[in-house]
C-alpha cells in the first residue's frame, strides 16, 4: 500500500478567538437548535455540502476531507441511504468560505461540513445559521468558537486547542517533573493554551515556576526567564517560529527531555536544530493515526491521496449528520441539529437520556436506531459526545518522542474527557 505522509506541523490553522467573540451573534438564529424539539419539515432528500477553504501551501488539506466525505456518503448509500433514497454530496462550490456557504444554502443543503480554518468559521456560521442549516467542522480549534452565538447550528468533531493542556501537563508529570516553565507565543493561541496549561498544572499538583511570552524571532528573553526559574520541564506553546524558540531554549541550557511541545510547535526538525537538541523531548498532535483499513478505503476513493489530515473527523461529521437525520426520520437542518448530541453519545443539559451502547459505523448505528436502542457513534476519530455548545467532550492525542536526530516518532496515545457543559 502507498505510504502516506502525516503533516502534523500544519494540522492547526490560525485561531482568532478574540475576533470571533467580538463578532458573536452577527446574523445568528435565535435559541439553541441543539436542544429544540422540532417537527419534520424536510423534502425527502438529504443533501450534504462541503466547504473546502484551504489555499496555497495548505491546499492539500482539501483532498483528505473531500475523499472522506465521498467515502462516508458512498458507504451510507450502500446500506440504503436515508429513508431509502441516496444521500447527495453537493458539487463543490467556488469562492471564499462565506460565498461557498451562500451557494450551498441556495442549493438546499441540509447540513454542511467545514470550514477548515477557524478564522473563516464566523462568516460561515452566520450565513448557515440564518438559513437553519447545521455546520459541522472537522478542523476548527479556536477556543472562542465554543461561545459563538450560532443559534445551536454549529458543531465540530475536532477538539479545541485548549484540550491539549492536560496532556501536556501529564507528559511533564509522567517524566518526573514537579515544576514547569511555560514559554508561549504572544498570540491568541499561545495565551489560551498557556492559561489552560497553568490551570491543569495546578490541578495536577505541579508548580508553574514561570510563564513568559515571545514574538516570533524574539524568544531569547523568554528562554532566559525559563532558565532562571530552573524548572524540571519546559512547555513550549507556539505556531510561528517554534524552531527559533527551541534554539533559544537550547542556548539557555534547556534541551532534550526537558522540553514538551504543543501541537503547533510539533515538527520534524532534523538538522535544522543542533545535535540532540530535542533528544527525548515529547510533543502532542491531536487525533488518531488512521487505521490501515480506513487508509485503504480512502485510497480506493482517491488513489492519489498523500495526506490524511482531518480525514477521520470529516468522515465522522458526515456520518453523524446522516445518523441524526435517521434518528429524526427527517432530513431538515433543524431536525439534524436537534439530534446530533444524542447520536454522538452526548447528553444535553436537563435531559435524562439513557446512554446507548457505542456503535462503530453508520450501518451498526442505524440498526440500533431501528431497534429503539439508540445510537452512540464512536467513529474513526474516536468517541465524540457533543455537549450543548456543539463541542466534543472526548479528545484523542498522539504522543511523539524525539530522537538524537531531532526527528519524532509516534510513541503513545492519550485521551482526554470532560463533563458535558
Amino acid at each position: 500500500m502507498k505510504s502516506l505522509s502525516f503533516r502534523s506541523s500544519l494540522l492547526r490553522l490560525p485561531a482568532t478567538s478574540a475576533l470571533l467573540l467580538a463578532l458573536a451573534g452577527c446574523g445568528a438564529a435565535a435559541g439553541n437548535a441543539r436542544l429544540d424539539s422540532v417537527e419534520a419539515s424536510g423534502d425527502g432528500t438529504l443533501r450534504v455540502g462541503l466547504i473546502l477553504d484551504s489555499t496555497g501551501a495548505q491546499d492539500f488539506l482539501n483532498d483528505s476531507q473531500l475523499a472522506a466525505a465521498k467515502l462516508a456518503v458512498q458507504e451510507i448509500n450502500s446500506t440504503g441511504g436515508h429513508k431509502g433514497k441516496p444521500v447527495e454530496l453537493l458539487p463543490q462550490p467556488a469562492g471564499d468560505s462565506d460565498a461557498q456557504a451562500r451557494e450551498l444554502a441556495a442549493a438546499k443543503a441540509d447540513v454542511v461540513i467545514g470550514p477548515t480554518d477557524s478564522s473563516h468559521a464566523a462568516a460561515v456560521i452566520d450565513v448557515l445559521s440564518a438559513a437553519r442549516i447545521p455546520l459541522i467542522s472537522p478542523a476548527n480549534s479556536a477556543a472562542g468558537l465554543s461561545k459563538y452565538k450560532s443559534g445551536g447550528y454549529y458543531f465540530r468533531t475536532a477538539a479545541a486547542d485548549v484540550a491539549q493542556a492536560s496532556v501536556l501537563v501529564k507528559l511533564a508529570k509522567d517524566g518526573g517533573a514537579k515544576t514547569l516553565a511555560i514559554v508561549h507565543q504572544d498570540s491568541t493561541y499561545g495565551k489560551e493554551v498557556s492559561a489552560a496549561v497553568a490551570s491543569a498544572a495546578k490541578g495536577a499538583g505541579l508548580e508553574t515556576s514561570s510563564t513568559s511570552a515571545f514574538k516570533p524571532g524574539e524568544a531569547r528573553q523568554a528562554a532566559a526567564a525559563a532558565r532562571t526559574a530552573a524548572p524540571d520541564a519546559v512547555v513550549l506553546i507556539a505556531r510561528d517560529d517554534a524552531q527559533g524558540a527551541i534554539a533559544e531554549l537550547n542556548n539557555a541550557g534547556l534541551s532534550g527531555s526537558k522540553i514538551i511541545l504543543s501541537d503547533g510547535a510539533f515538527g520534524q526538525y532534523g538538522s535544522g536544530l543542533g545535535s540532540k537538541a530535542l533528544d527525548g523531548a515529547r510533543a502532542v498532535v491531536p487525533g488518531v493515526f488512521p487505521s490501515v483499513d480506513f487508509q485503504a478505503r480512502l485510497l480506493a476513493v482517491d488513489p492519489s491521496l498523500k495526506d490524511l489530515s482531518y480525514a477521520a473527523e470529516a468522515y465522522d461529521a458526515v456520518t453523524l449528520a446522516v445518523l441524526a437525520a435517521a434518528a429524526a426520520d427527517d432530513d431538515s437542518g433543524r431536525s439534524i441539529a436537534a439530534h446530533l448530541i444524542a447520536v454522538s453519545g452526548g447528553t444535553a443539559p436537563g435531559t435524562e437520556t439513557k446512554q446507548a451502547a457505542a456503535c462503530p459505523s453508520y450501518k451498526d448505528c442505524v440498526s440500533a436506531l431501528r431497534t429503539g436502542a439508540g445510537a452512540n457513534y464512536d467513529g474513526q476519530s474516536g468517541p465524540i459526545a457533543f455537549d450543548a455548545s456543539g463541542d466534543i467532550t472526548s479528545a484523542n492525542f498522539m504522543v511523539f518522542t524525539y530522537g538524537a536526530d531531532n526527528k519524532a516518532k509516534l510513541s503513545g496515545r492519550e485521551s482526554v474527557g470532560r463533563a458535558a457543559s
